[in-house]
C-alpha cells in the first residue's frame, strides 16, 4: 500500500468515526425514549443484538476494514481502497426512498445538525479521494 493510499484511509476513518458516533448517539436517544435510560454495558448490548440498531453496521463494518487495513504492517498488501472508497461513498448518500439505510441516514441528517457537520467532513475526504484506480 502506497503512503498516499495509507493517508486517505487513516482521514477516511478520522472522518467516519464522529460521524458513527453521533448517528449512534442519535439513534440510542431514540431507543431510550421508548425504553428508558440505560447503563453503558447495557446500550452496549443492545446495539450489538437490537434490529433497531442493526442499520448502524455498515458504517461499524467500514470502520473496522480500514482499521484492520490500517494495522497491516506490510507494504506489499494488495488493499482494495477502491472498494472501500465506493463503500464510503455508498454509506454517505442519503435518500429518503432508497434502502432502509440510507432512509435513516436521510432522516439522521434532517434531524441532527452534528450528523451534518460529520457529514460533511467524511464527503470532503471523499471529494479529494481519487475516483476510479487507487493501486
Amino acid at each position: 500500500m502506497r503512503e498516499s493510499q495509507r493517508r486517505l484511509l487513516t482521514d477516511l476513518r478520522e472522518a467516519l468515526v464522529p460521524l458513527h458516533r453521533t448517528l449512534l448517539e442519535w439513534e440510542r436517544t431514540a431507543y431510550e425514549r421508548v425504553h428508558g435510560r440505560m447503563g453503558a454495558a447495557e446500550i452496549l448490548k443492545v446495539v450489538v443484538a437490537d434490529p433497531q440498531f442493526a442499520w448502524l453496521r455498515p458504517v461499524s463494518e467500514l470502520i473496522a476494514r480500514i482499521d484492520d487495513v490500517l494495522q497491516s504492517d506490510a507494504t506489499d498488501v494488495r488493499v482494495d481502497v477502491d472498494g472501500i472508497i465506493t463503500q464510503a461513498r455508498t454509506l454517505v448518500a442519503p435518500d429518503e426512498e432508497g434502502t432502509p439505510y440510507a432512509r435513516r441516514y436521510h432522516a439522521a441528517l434532517q434531524e441532527v445538525p452534528d450528523v451534518v457537520f460529520a457529514h460533511r467532513r467524511v464527503t470532503a475526504v471523499l471529494r479529494d479521494a481519487p475516483h476510479g484506480t487507487l493501486h
